[in-house]
């Protein structure tokens, strides 16, 4: 509660949450007691939800967990929602059957966006194949977005010019590297601190206005006071020769979250 009313008084007004974090409840709560206060109602809001790879086995049983969220949420509708993983769950990774699934899967947001349940549906942790994959059968409606790793060690270019290229909005988590596991390596780097130093400003706000000056979405996550505040202040420029400091960094590709690249 404490977080959600610290993020809307800072300005935030978009909300990224998912079935898997089991949080769309407290998410739904702290919005209905909270938005009166800050004088806002719910079309002031975008809220982003994902559909559970544990419930992607068939379309009905998809549609019931897009009606579960907006029961949790106490919302009429869904501002985005996304295919969280494009396997399933208890389905190996090589196993062909994800093609199909997935396929179904898609089919069945479509499905709930022309119903409008949700007003628009996107993917995340999607590589260029699986979108290739999705462009063959996308039964009229093109994913808005996909949501994935993306931060200075692992840039995913290719797949930031294959959306460009194709009307698809990349929005990066994990901007700030590894921090949810723990791994601050990131943030450490000598090359990013020494530009943060030279800019003037924070690690956090460098890695984030990076992301931001490609066009890249972001969706910071804290739940300290002080970072969530600073978290939206990227009211500047990082000059062009330090741009390429920080994308010379890629060459580590070191990647923090779960990989999809094996799913078939």
């Amino acid at each position: 509660m404490q977080v959600v009313e610290i993020a809307l008084q800072a300005g935030y007004r978009m909300f990224d949450t998912a079935a898997v974090y089991g949080n769309e409840q407290y998410i739904g709560e702290a919005l209905r007691l909270l938005l009166p206060k800050f004088g806002l109602t719910r079309k002031d809001i975008f809220i982003t939800t994902k559909l559970s790879p544990r419930d992607a086995h068939n379309k009905e049983k998809i549609k019931s967990a897009c009606l579960k969220s907006l029961s949790l949420m106490g919302c009429e509708y869904i501002d985005l929602y996304l295919i969280h993983f494009p396997g399933i769950s208890n389905i190996g990774s090589g196993d062909a059957q994800n093609i199909k699934l997935r396929s179904q899967a898609w089919e069945a947001l479509v499905e709930c966006y022309t119903k409008g349940l949700v007003k628009a549906i996107g993917v995340s942790n999607y590589t260029i194949r699986h979108l290739q994959e999705l462009e063959t059968h996308n039964f009229g409606v093109v994913p808005v977005l996909n949501q994935v790793e993306c931060h200075p060690y692992y840039p995913q270019r290719e797949l930031l010019q294959y959306c460009r290229g194709n009307g698809i909005v990349l929005q990066a988590y994990c901007s700030l590297g590894g921090t949810s596991s723990g791994t601050a390596t990131l943030l450490n780097d000598r090359v990013v601190t020494k530009i943060a130093s030279d800019l003037n400003v924070s690690v956090g706000r460098l890695l984030l206005a990076w992301a931001t000056q490609q066009g890249i979405c972001i969706i910071p996550k804290s739940v300290h006071p002080d970072r969530i505040k600073e978290n939206i202040q990227l009211d500047f420029k990082i000059p062009s020769e330090y741009m390429k400091l920080l994308d010379k960094l890629g060459e580590n590709n070191i990647k923090y979250a779960w990989d999809p690249s094996n799913v078939a």
